[in-house]
């Protein structure tokens, strides 16, 4: 054991693809870097030289790619002021760029969320960031909120003149998509909201993020209430599409209400059946036969399309009394279907979902907050839908384009009406609206989240405990914001002067940004350990001489302990008896070489 560095960016993606890529191919490996000839040897690949493979590409896919590729050195601040019951609650609002959030999400969240729902902007040439300082996202999107001065145009509009129309698009949500693919669960599924604009090249790039043989189906559903007699060509856009992609999704329950047992069936609850066949005479002429009760003699003839079952296992059924016989000639025998003989509760959706439109969405809004400060949010109807259809029990649902917070109030919902424990995460930019009661888009959000838990807690008001559930109904949400890094960065020198490089390098004697508060640099810490937003922060109790913190991630079962004091005191080491297993944190600068020496051989150390 010995000291390491806390880290002070998210992981290099790239680098851990590579490592996994070694572990599965070492013979694919030369000089530590990879030998392409020889990993498609390993994969038995012959090579096409000709250039006419297909390939989906666009102007701008290498900076995407590029962007996507580029750690962060962002962090998440707790606003425990803007939450609802912050230290008891496992729900999510994040707010900021998107992007640099899902990098920040990576290491705690990788393969463990369920459901992924996003209505991203629509491409109509002006209404999405475009962040062109690859470098440096975060400052784009600092600067972008108002939080620095800008000397720049930060809002790259994108008319169908420019040339990239549909690339600068693709650019955007290309490392978006990647990154949220990182977060999904094996089981997981992922739907996106889109119209007919650009509907086309997203089923491109969703299939080479996430596999073409994934794709589920292209769900339909009304948007439009009203028919659009606007548009020029004449056409009314009624509909938008979900695009869906997974291994499956649940499926509507079946109507099992049709089950019941008039007769006292031993063999349990069961439903009348049909019982003719599907296919002609000249296609299954073993199907077509005269069907005769041998109770009664009466025959009931051959239907056109024949019986469902061939003779011996019509035989069969009508020894197991699983034939229901009409008192008329004229009438149709039926199949008694058991309910105990259902492979499944569930059949089919339909990919046309019967689901409310805009209007409705708009309408919920307006009850909500007595005006419209939403333009075109999607109706909960839609958002209750999908969430059945994508997470059950304790799953997570992320929507990182979450803007009014529909999904939000839709697994708050879901969870109150089946005892569910789902649990959301929301992502949100703090895009200006121009009004002074909600400034931005992510402030609508949060209000939104708090009225409709506030409507909820008065629905249960006065209601006696019905419920079964084992925890406890989860009606609040913590709020973090995305924010610059606790630590310090190289700022750079303006003269090669040894003055001012010594200057600069004076300031790192104390890693820390000035004015760090410490809760700020708690969470970093935890974040970039790969610690959940769902952590738990505690003091340690009857240490003297030193103010130490447990973290504790209760999801992995897992824990360090972090002391940003500016001296680590021996006695404090000595009573928190760290075993060799224990992360702790501290300081570098608050340890002396003996210090930092027991430490060392007592615990996992890291230092800032």
């Amino acid at each position: 054991m010995g000291q390491e560095p806390a880290p002070k960016e998210t992981p290099d993606l790239i680098a851990e693809q590579v490592e996994k890529l070694r572990t599965l191919f070492p013979e694919a490996f030369s000089e530590g870097r990879v030998d392409w000839d020889r990993l498609r040897a390993t994969l038995g690949e012959i090579v096409d030289e000709r250039p006419e493979r297909y390939n989906f590409s666009w102007a701008g896919k290498r900076d995407a790619i590029r962007l996507l590729q580029t750690p962060t050195a962002a962090t998440l601040v707790p606003c425990p002021q803007e939450s609802v019951d912050f230290e008891h609650t496992q729900n999510l609002f994040i707010e900021g760029d998107n992007l640099e959030v899902l990098k920040l999400l990576y290491k705690a969240y990788f393969g463990r969320v369920k459901m992924i729902y996003i209505d991203p902007p629509y491409n109509t040439g002006n209404d999405f960031v475009y962040p062109d300082n690859y470098a440096d996202p975060l400052d784009t999107y600092l600067r972008l909120t108002g939080q620095k001065d800008a000397d720049g145009n930060l809002l790259t509009s994108n008319p169908e003149s420019s040339g990239r129309y549909h690339s600068a698009w693709l650019s955007m949500m290309y490392p978006r998509l990647f990154l949220a693919r990182q977060l999904l669960r094996e089981d997981g599924v992922i739907f996106v909201s889109i119209n007919d604009d650009e509907v086309a090249r997203l089923r491109l790039v969703l299939d080479e993020i996430f596999g073409e043989e994934t794709f589920i189906a292209s769900l339909v559903w009304r948007s439009r209430h009203n028919v659009d007699s606007r548009d020029k060509k004449g056409v009314s856009r009624d509909h938008e599409y979900v695009l869906c992609y997974g291994r499956k999704i649940e499926g509507r329950a079946k109507d099992l209400d049709k089950y019941s047992n008039p007769d006292n069936d031993p063999r349990g609850p069961w439903m009348s059946d049909n019982l003719v066949g599907l296919a002609t005479r000249d296609r299954r002429p073993n199907l077509h036969y005269d069907l005769i009760d041998p109770a009664t003699g009466i025959n009931y003839g051959c239907p056109e399309k024949g019986w469902r079952f061939e003779p011996a296992t019509m035989a069969r059924k009508i020894a197991e009394g699983r034939i229901l016989w009409p008192s008329s000639p004229e009438g149709r025998p039926r199949h008694k279907k058991f309910l105990s003989e259902l492979m499944s509760e569930y059949t089919g959706l339909s990919t046309l979902l019967d689901v409310p439109n805009t209007l409705a969405g708009t309408q919920e809004v307006r009850a909500l907050f007595g005006a419209d400060v939403f333009d075109f949010p999607k109706p909960v109807g839609l958002l209750t839908e999908l969430v059945r259809q994508g997470a059950q029990e304790e799953d997570i649902v992320l929507d990182f384009f979450a803007g009014g917070c529909t999904t939000a109030q839709a697994v708050l919902q879901v969870n109150h009406e089946d005892g569910g424990n789902r649990r959301f995460i929301m992502v949100q930019l703090p895009e200006p609206t121009g009004r002074a009661d909600y400034p931005t888009i992510a402030d609508i959000g949060k209000e939104r989240i708090r009225r409709v838990i506030s409507r909820m807690k008065q629905q249960d008001e006065g209601k006696l405990p019905l419920s079964t559930r084992d925890t406890p109904e989860d009606l609040g949400f913590r709020v973090f914001k995305l924010a610059p890094s606790n630590y310090r960065r190289w700022q750079g020198v303006a003269t090669q002067a040894p003055e001012a490089y010594a200057a600069q390098m004076d300031l790192f004697k104390d890693p820390l940004a000035d004015g760090w508060k410490a809760a700020d640099v708690i969470w970093e810490v935890a974040i970039k350990e790969g610690y959940g937003l769902n952590s738990q922060v505690e003091p340690v109790a009857g240490l003297a001489k030193n103010t130490v913190y447990t973290v504790t991630d209760p999801d992995k079962a897992q824990s360090f302990r972090i002391c940003l004091d500016d001296r680590l005191e021996s006695e404090t080491v000595a009573a928190l008896g760290l075993a060799k297993d224990d992360v702790f944190v501290c300081r570098d600068a608050a340890l002396d070489d003996g210090t930092a020496a027991n430490l060392a051989l007592q615990c996992r150390l890291k230092t800032i």
